[in-house]
């Protein structure tokens, strides 16, 4: 498919990219970063996937993803609904997302700034990721809200701001 096939499959409906964090090993605290650079089949450059030092939300059916994402809503959901109030980057997802349905775009290809997703599957939070943000009511209060597993079908830059495209 080439790249202007690819963008007729992507549709007109908008959101934004509210903050973008890598960590660089297994358990690393997760960087804040302004942009960074998305490679196909490998992830983000400076993240523990690009290294294949991440741990997997491995599934038989699935290959592992390249870059996860979660919606700013759910965080706030969280918050509200849970009282659990996680740092910036906790939640260990890469992508922060603000008006995206992520949950929606499991199987659709998607563009974040100059760079083309898929998304493959939910992200469910996990005690690992609770455990490491000290928040024992973090899996529970994200549950079906703990973001997208994605990869990355065309490689480029994603910067803080970049619209969403779906």
């Amino acid at each position: 498919m080439s790249r202007s096939d690819e963008e007729s499959t992507i549709g007109t409906r908008t959101g934004s990219i509210e903050a973008i964090h890598v960590a660089s090993g297994t358990g690393g605290d997760p960087e804040p970063r302004e942009s960074v650079e998305a490679v196909a089949g490998r992830g983000l450059k400076g993240d523990r996937y690009y290294r294949g030092d991440g741990l997997y939300n491995e599934r038989d059916d699935l290959e592992p993803s390249d870059v996860t994402l979660i919606e700013a809503e759910a965080l706030a959901a969280a918050a509200a609904d849970y009282g659990v109030e996680l740092d910036p980057g906790a939640h260990r997802r890469n992508v922060t997302t603000r008006g995206v349905a992520l949950n929606h775009l499991v199987g659709e290809r998607f563009r974040v700034g100059e760079v083309v997703l898929e998304g493959l599957a939910l992200c469910e939070p996990c005690g690992y990721m609770a455990s490491l943000a000290d928040a024992p009511d973090a899996a529970t209060a994200l549950e079906h809200r703990g973001g997208l597993d994605a990869r990355i079908v065309d490689s480029g830059t994603i910067r803080v701001g970049d619209d969403v495209v779906w």
